[in-house]
């Protein structure tokens, strides 16, 4: 699925920015913009004179319009009652429900036949909800649903409640997007930015974004009003992919290594306990002639990177990433390691699962 930005109207952002950010964002391959229409703080008067154009130039962008609605949201659209072909009518193709809509609500608007896809809160969703719509005749094939986001410190969602939810929807076929600040220009009233985990509210973006994919969100979000060009490329960059990402400091200068580290890597299917091995690494190693001479053989910190050099024989190319202290080795070159935070995405590496050092 493709990541996202986020477009406010009557906020921070003037008309010509908002547009011009919907344009950068589409040039980057980013498909997808999500908007809410009923922020207390928003310029209503400002918000109905640009919607139109808003929406005519992400339709003309081919991008998709995820809007969240509520009463509130009605009132501001100066929709009577509540009817999908009006949606429809405005260009925007996914609504995400907040409160006050039913079951039987959901049931009837996921059996639409204007394509009109609908997100589900994934924060608040609970198995016996999930549960209720499967049995009960809804089209589960037009939900998907999104994390909220948390204006204020301190309230932002930890990571384990995230993977908790993620996994529950993911059990019923439900994919999950889920919100990044950006650190260009924070979103008003607040200005603390716009996270899903609290975590990310002092990450950077670049980490965030990789974060969130490693936890198996599907579709990530730039939360906040103006998300700087190159947050907006690693956005553009980084989607439909089901690799974990690692940036690593590298610790060598032989081009060899650097380019084997640069290869696609698959997790060992039998798990060690103090390292993680790779499937392909002594493939590459013997295929590409590299002769690993001994270098870095020092002791091993959780987060190194390293290579088994040729005093290991039938080894040499062996390259692991360290999950516990281990002594040095002289069979043991240490080629790079993760910072604190790099070290966050280790337990993503799952047996069989793909990753790949950014570099």
């Amino acid at each position: 699925m493709s990541n996202g930005i986020s477009v406010y109207l009557g906020l921070d952002n003037s008309l010509d920015e908002n547009l011009e950010l919907i344009r950068t964002a589409a040039n980057a391959g980013i498909k997808r913009i999500f908007t809410s229409l009923h922020i207390p703080e928003a310029d209503t008067e400002a918000l109905k004179a640009e919607l139109k154009e808003i929406l005519s130039v992400a339709k003309e962008c081919g991008m998709e319009v995820i809007s969240d609605i509520s009463p509130a949201a009605m009132k501001v659209l100066g929709i009577a009652g509540f009817s999908l072909n009006d949606f429809a009518q405005l260009g925007i193709e996914t609504l995400r429900l907040d409160d006050g809509f039913t079951i039987d609500d959901i049931i009837t608007m996921s059996n639409n036949d204007l394509g009109i896809k609908l997100q589900l809160n994934a924060s608040t969703a609970t198995a016996d909800f999930l549960e209720r719509l499967k049995e009960s005749g809804t089209d589960m094939s037009r939900l998907e649903a999104m994390h909220n986001f948390f204006p204020r410190e301190n309230t932002g969602l930890s990571e384990e409640f995230v993977c908790k939810k993620t996994r529950l929807l993911h059990e019923y076929g439900i994919k999950v997007s889920a919100f990044i600040p950006s650190h260009n220009r924070p979103r008003s009233p607040i200005f603390a930015g716009l996270p899903t985990l609290e975590l990310h509210r002092k990450t950077s973006f670049d980490f965030s974004l990789r974060h969130l994919l490693a936890m198996g969100i599907d579709s990530v979000f730039a939360g906040d009003s103006l998300p700087s060009d190159k947050e907006i490329e690693l956005l553009g960059k980084f989607s439909d992919t089901d690799a974990v990402l690692l940036r690593p400091a590298p610790w060598t200068i032989d081009e060899s290594i650097i380019t084997l580290l640069k290869m696609p890597f698959t997790t060992r299917p039998d798990e060690s306990r103090d390292v993680i091995r790779t499937q392909e690494s002594r493939r590459y190693a013997k295929e590409s002639a590299i002769s690993v001479k001994p270098d870095n053989c020092g002791p091993r910190n959780a987060g190194y990177i390293t290579l088994d050099n040729e005093n290991y024989g039938r080894y040499q190319g062996e390259l692991q990433i360290i999950k516990e202290f281990l002594p040095p080795d002289h069979r043991v070159n240490i080629v790079a390691s993760l910072s604190n935070d790099e070290k966050l995405l280790i337990k993503y590496l799952t047996p069989g699962k793909a990753f790949k050092f950014i570099l």
